[in-house]
């Protein structure tokens, strides 16, 4: 049997949110089968629980955002992206403040975090979402046009392709195509790194967003070159990046997809329409589990490669 995962014993991280500057702490903890992935605001003056689904995201400005009520979370895209590509079912977020930490970025030091705390298979089985019919989401038109795309397949793939008129970015691959069961999540999506631009950050600055953005925890660049001395730690860290995002983003469905997910210039707000799309149309997808792991995609039996 494919067995549901949780981790042996609870880690902690403290940082700061992105978007809001605040001091964070997180706390995450080990979960019972069948309980899913569940954020707990542990600040408010009685705890609130927030178990990720596509309907519990309720902004999609910039971040993706869950909330239960007057209780939010945001920017939980990158952690998500870590629990999905180590193959995380059951967790406690404990959090105490309505912004996951960015640390550097991107998922590293979230895969670093699971992985030290270790994985733990539970006498459950994990259950998949497989798509078994096309399901795409669209918008915009002409060179404005976004789309976002589900198709059936035997396994874990996605397809991203950006298009930014930025000499920096269009020097780099816009293209890449990941597949859980021939590549390895920690080596080359993980370390991708949120990326912008001074003037955007300047803007957003003015406007109370990205308070704790800077160069220790994103790629940021002017309008000639990477300002970062480091520079990039891929080729093509821009559209890995936004990969890294999209599986954040589609884990959010609680349950991992059996699926190839292909899009262009699409970002968290399409990526949850995609979801909520796939969830209506009832005849597009089923609950699967594996009795024989051998009969599992390639990818998924196995826990991810370390670095």
């Amino acid at each position: 049997m494919l067995q549901q995962r949780t981790l042996k014993t609870l880690t902690r991280a403290v940082g700061v949110g992105l978007h809001s500057g605040q001091r964070v702490e997180l706390t995450l903890r080990p979960a019972a089968p069948d309980t899913g992935i569940v954020f707990r605001r542990v600040d408010l003056p009685l705890p609130v629980d927030i178990p990720v689904s596509a309907h519990a995201v309720t902004d999609t400005r910039m971040a993706s955002t869950i909330s239960s009520g007057s209780a939010k979370v945001h920017t939980v895209e990158h952690l998500m992206s870590a629990c999905a590509g180590l193959g995380i079912d059951n967790l406690y977020i404990d959090i105490t403040a309505e912004e996951v930490p960015i640390l550097d970025g991107s998922a590293s030091s979230y895969v670093f975090l699971l992985q030290s705390a270790g994985i733990e298979l539970q006498k459950a089985p994990r259950r998949f979402i497989r798509v078994i019919a096309p399901v795409e989401v669209r918008e915009g038109e002409g060179e404005q046009v976004k789309w976002a795309r589900l198709d059936p397949y035997h396994g874990y793939k996605l397809s991203f392709e950006i298009d930014f008129s930025h000499r920096v970015v269009d020097s780099t691959g816009q293209r890449h195509e990941f597949d859980l069961g021939r590549d390895s999540y920690t080596r080359d999506i993980a370390r991708a790194r949120t990326f912008g631009f001074t003037k955007d950050v300047e803007m957003m600055r003015a406007n109370g967003l990205a308070l704790g953005g800077g160069l220790d925890n994103a790629v940021v660049m002017d309008d000639w070159r990477v300002l970062n001395s480091d520079g990039l730690r891929y080729d093509d860290e821009f559209v890995k990046h936004k990969i890294l995002d999209a599986i954040g983003d589609l884990y959010l469905v609680g349950k991992p997809l059996i699926a190839a997910y292909s899009a262009f210039r699409s970002g968290h707000a399409l990526n949850n329409r995609l979801l909520r799309e796939l969830l209506e149309r009832r005849e597009a997808w089923e609950l699967v589990s594996f009795e024989d792991e051998r009969q599992a995609p390639s990818g998924f039996a196995v826990p991810a490669r370390a670095w």
